[in-house]
């Protein structure tokens, strides 16, 4: 057996192991999926997103959680979005190569990987106790901020790269400044690729517990927020908080739960691949 032959063989035995553990963890979810379905579905209705939490599951509903979880995601986009759109342009645009710049890409990279307990222990360290913020949506936002800014950059750097040196060249040419070619010409042309990045981002931000948790959100808030200030709880540390209740009830509320959180987290990520196809077939370079 040849070289050729046996590359080819390591080849379909990797395929065949890939297809195969794609296949397994497919039917793992959907049998996940429809026993959550099966718990969960009934238990949605106008009542559940309206109710506060009670001790009674019967009465328990969603509305803390779930406005928290909005005030959460609006206003870490606030601070997320253009601090990371900012910094990938500059990285990109602005920013000359060299030894400094090569180490912040490593990092920015390199930060994107790290554990999220991590940024909730710098969160409670420099937002709760240092800055004095208090147990607080602002702590909260601005920790779930740090957590998804390097995710931001490296997809609006990816989304500038694609961006061809032609379109400046043209731009300069009929008399443009650098600024005015960047933010009429790079940006627009490069905006499919940011907003999916930004989506991902925030999707992945509306699922995190642990760094909420460390900054001091509530397993139980009998009000609903009124500014950044207020103490608050979303919609992961309300499913954990039912799901760890000894009463079969409460583990039907958390898988009703569940399922509100993966239809958002769903609508997120499906939002971010029509974006990018819908970029991707529009851009002809």
């Amino acid at each position: 057996m040849n070289n050729e032959s046996v590359k080819t063989l390591k080849d379909n035995v990797f395929k065949g192991w890939a297809i195969f553990a794609t296949s397994v963890g497919m039917i793992m979810l959907a049998v996940l999926l429809i026993k959550i379905g099966m718990d969960g579905l009934h238990r949605i209705s106008l009542s559940f997103f309206t109710s506060l939490p009670s001790r009674r599951f019967a009465e328990a509903g969603i509305l803390t959680a779930w406005t928290g979880t909005l005030w959460i995601m609006i206003t870490t986009a606030i601070f997320a979005i253009p601090i990371g759109v900012g910094a990938g342009l500059y990285l990109e645009e602005y920013s000359k190569k060299g030894l400094w710049s090569s180490f912040l890409e490593i990092n920015i990279s390199n930060l994107a990987g790290v554990p999220s307990i991590i940024y909730g222990l710098l969160g409670l360290e420099v937002f709760v106790r240092y800055l004095n913020l208090g147990e607080s949506i602002l702590s909260g936002s601005l920790t779930l901020a740090l957590l998804v800014l390097p995710i931001v950059i490296v997809s609006t750097r990816e989304a500038i790269k694609t961006v061809p040196n032609t379109l400046r060249e043209a731009s300069y040419a009929l008399g443009a400044s650098k600024w005015q070619t960047v933010w009429f010409q790079v940006l627009p042309a490069a905006s499919g690729g940011i907003m999916t990045g930004i989506i991902l981002a925030l999707s992945r931000a509306i699922g995190e517990t642990a760094p909420l948790i460390v900054v001091g959100a509530l397993t139980y808030v009998p009000f609903v927020p009124k500014s950044v200030f207020s103490s608050f709880t979303v919609l992961p540390i309300q499913i954990y908080n039912w799901a760890s209740r000894p009463e079969a009830g409460f583990a039907v509320n958390a898988a009703a739960a569940i399922i509100v959180l993966m239809l958002i987290t769903f609508l997120m990520n499906g939002t971010a691949v029509y974006l990018r196809n819908r970029w991707q077939k529009n851009v002809r370079w």
